[in-house]
C-alpha cells in the first residue's frame, strides 16, 4: 500500500517509518524541509519524500492521490503562542486535500480528552480531531496521554527532575492522574489499526494499565534508577511560576514547559481498554517502558528525540536558507592547524557536545547555556540525541545541525542560542589541514557590541578546543 506519513521528521513519524516500510508499504514521507530529513539508506527505495507545509493549501497539492493511508502525526505546541488557530488552520488544508484521493483511512494521534475543562493543547487536539472527523474517509484517533519512551519529551523531563533534584518543591498539580503509554505501544496501535473496519470512524484511548500521579511517576522513575527523592508539594505556585520552574530545571522550552503545566492540571485517563481486544494488544507496564527507555540509551539506540524538533528552540528556520555561511558584514574567527591523526580527530568532531562536552573550557559553555537560559533561550540542557553518530536537522546543545557529512570531513553548526544576530560554528577537513571558523552576522549596533564583548573569551576557548580536536 501507499502510506502518507505527515510529521515524518517527528518523534513518532521517525519511529514508524521503518516498521512501516518493514512491512511492505511505500511510505510517501512529508516534510516541511528536505535538508533535516535523513532517512537510513536501507529505507530509500521504498519511500518517497516530499516538501509540504500544512498552513499553505497550495503546497499540499503535491500530495499523490493514489494513497490508501495517512498519517497524522504534526501539532505545533511548542512553536508558536497561537498554535491552537494554526493546527486548526492545518488540518482544514489537510483534510480538504486528502478528500480528492482515494484514501481508505486516515488515521490521526491525539491527546485523551475525557475532561469537562480541557487545557488550550488538549483543546487544540480536539478541535484537529472534529476538523478531521468532517473529512469524507474512515477516521481512526487514537488518543494518548504521556507517552514514555527514549527521547520522549515526558521522559527526558522526568529523567532531568529525578536526577538532578534531590529533593522537589513541586506545584499542586502533581497529584494529578494520568495514565502513560510505551512508545513502542503507540506505534503497535497506529500500525495495527491500518484498513481494520472496526476502527473506523471511532476515537479511542491508549494507555497502560497504571492510572499514577504525576508525584508516583517521578518516584517510581527515581526507584527504577536507584535514587531517593524527596517531593514536597505546594499549592501556592502559579501556573507561571510552575513553567519557570521546569523550564529551568529540565531541557525543555518556556513555551512548551507552559502548554505542559497548562495540560497537566486535567486528568488524562483512558475510558476504557476496547481497543486493546480490538487489535489484541496488552500495553507493556509504565515500570517496563522506562527500563526499555533506558536500554535504548545505553546502547546508544535511540531513533529520535523531541530535542530534534526546531520547535525545541522556539525558531522555525529552514535549513537550507542557512547552509550557506554568509560573509558580507561578519565577523570570524578562523583557525587553521594541520592534523597529526585523522582518524582521532575526525572521531572527536563527530562526538562533540552533549555528554562528551566541548573539549575546553566545559565550565565556560555551561555559563554561557545559564545564560541563554536565563534570558529565554534552549541553554545546553538539550544535548545530542546519539552518542556518536550526527544527522542534518539534530539538536546539539544550543546549536542545530545544518550539515553533516563525516566522509567529507565538514560539520556545520547554527547557533539557536538567544543573541543580537546569526553565528554559525564550521569544523571543515581539507587535506592535512582542519578549518575551525566561527562566524557572526551581528544585527545593529548591539550586535557589534556583542562580538566585541566576546572576543577575548573566543580567544582561548577555540584555540583550546582546536588543539584538543587535533590531539591523538
Amino acid at each position: 500500500m501507499k502510506i502518507l506519513l505527515t510529521g515524518a521528521t517527528g518523534y513518532i513519524g521517525k519511529r514508524i517509518l521503518p516498521l512501516l516500510v518493514n512491512n511492505g508499504h511505500h511510505v510517501v514521507c512529508c516534510v516541511r524541509d528536505k535538508s533535516r530529513f535523513n532517512p537510513p539508506k536501507s529505507l530509500s527505495k521504498n519511500i518517497s519524500i516530499i516538501e509540504i507545509d500544512l498552513l499553505d493549501s497550495q503546497s499540499l497539492l503535491k500530495i499523490p492521490n493514489d494513497i490508501d493511508i495517512a498519517y497524522y502525526l504534526v501539532h505545533s505546541m511548542s512553536s508558536s503562542d497561537n498554535y491552537k488557530s494554526l493546527e486548526e488552520k492545518s488540518a482544514i488544508n489537510f483534510r480538504e486535500k486528502i478528500e480528492l484521493t482515494r484514501v481508505k483511512q486516515v488515521i490521526y494521534l491525539s491527546g485523551i480528552i475525557n475532561e469537562k475543562n480541557l487545557s488550550k493543547h488538549l483543546l487544540s487536539r480536539k478541535k484537529v480531531e472534529e476538523e478531521l472527523e468532517r473529512g469524507k474517509y474512515p477516521l481512526t484517533c487514537l488518543r494518548a496521554g504521556i507517552i514514555i519512551g527514549s527521547g520522549s519529551a515526558s521522559f527526558e523531563i522526568m529523567r532531568d527532575l529525578v536526577e538532578k533534584l534531590p529533593i522537589m518543591i513541586t506545584p499542586k498539580w502533581l497529584q494529578t492522574r494520568c495514565q502513560p503509554i510505551g512508545i513502542m505501544d503507540v506505534i503497535r496501535f497506529l500500525v495495527g489499526s491500518i484498513l481494520n473496519e472496526k476502527t473506523f470512524n471511532r476515537n479511542f484511548d491508549i494507555g497502560s494499565d497504571d492510572v499514577l500521579s504525576y508525584k508516583e511517576m517521578l518516584l517510581t522513575f527515581a526507584e527504577i534508577r536507584g535514587l531517593k527523592r524527596k517531593i514536597i508539594t505546594v499549592p501556592v505556585m502559579t501556573p507561571k511560576l510552575s513553567s519557570y520552574w521546569l523550564y529551568f530545571v529540565t531541557s525543555t522550552s518556556y513555551k512548551l514547559a507552559r502548554s505542559l503545566v497548562d495540560s497537566m492540571t486535567v486528568e488524562v485517563v483512558c475510558r476504557n481498554n476496547e481497543i486493546n481486544k480490538i487489535l489484541n494488544i496488552t500495553p507493556i507496564p509504565y515500570k517496563q517502558a522506562i527500563i526499555n527507555a533506558f536500554d535504548k540509551i545505553e546502547n546508544n539506540e535511540v531513533m529520535s528525540s523531541w530535542k530534534d524538533s526546531h520547535s525545541s528552540s522556539g525558531l522555525t528556520i529552514n535549513i537550507s536558507e542557512f547552509i550557506k555561511v554568509p560573509s558580507f558584514g561578519c565577523f570570524k574567527d578562523k583557525k587553521v592547524s594541520h592534523i597529526k591523526n585523522y582518524t582521532s580527530t575526525i572521531e572527536k568532531i563527530w562526538s562533540i557536545g552533549g555528554e562528551n562536552g566541548w573539549y575546553y573550557g566545559n565550565w565556560l559553555w555551561r555559563l554561557r547555556g545559564f545564560i541563554d537560559k536565563l534570558v529565554g533561550g534552549v541553554g545546553l540542557r538539550r544535548g545530542r540525541t546519539n552518542k556518536n553518530a550526527i544527522s542534518t536537522g539534530d539538536a546539539l546543545d544550543f546549536w542545530r545541525v545544518l550539515y553533516a557529512n563525516k566522509k567529507e570531513g565538514r560539520l556545520l553548526l547554527f547557533a539557536e542560542m538567544k543573541l543580537p544576530g546569526e553565528a554559525w560554528l564550521e569544523f571543515k577537513i581539507d587535506g592535512d589541514k582542519l578549518i575551525q571558523t566561527a562566524t557572526f552576522r551581528p544585527l545593529g549596533l548591539l550586535g557589534r557590541l556583542y562580538w566585541y564583548s566576546v572576543l577575548p573569551f573566543h580567544g582561548f576557548i577555540f584555540r583550546g578546543l582546536m588543539k584538543n580536536l587535533l590531539k591523538e
